[in-house]
């Protein structure tokens, strides 16, 4: 199992995280998500930890808590769901998947 934590400061580190949680336990693994084009942090992170006995402890102590100017959101992880394959939205072809094509009238629609 791992904890979500989120609301967290743009500038947190894995390190902070492993400062933070090592209050509570053993931190196995912290996992700080960035953003895919500028690389920076999301503003969530996974931590997980040792035990399900240090995962409650850390959740009770740091969820609400403020920390780094922000109010952090701490509790277990939902597992990711899958997202479903296909549909609309950009495709390789060159259409928008539904969204392109031509435009008859003139002028902009809304």
């Amino acid at each position: 199992m791992s904890i979500y934590v989120g609301n967290l400061s743009y500038s947190v580190t894995q390190d902070d995280l492993n400062e933070v949680f090592g209050e509570y336990g053993t931190v196995k693994r912290v996992q700080v998500p960035t953003d895919r084009e500028t690389g920076k942090p999301r503003g969530f992170a996974f931590v997980e930890m040792n035990s399900d006995e240090e995962e409650e402890a850390a959740i009770a102590a740091l969820d609400g808590a403020e920390w780094m100017g922000r109010d952090l959101r701490v509790n277990k992880a939902k597992p990711r769901e899958e997202r479903p394959s296909g549909g609309g939205g950009y495709n390789r072809s060159g259409g928008g998947g539904g969204w392109g094509g031509e435009r008859r009238g003139g002028g902009r629609r809304y």
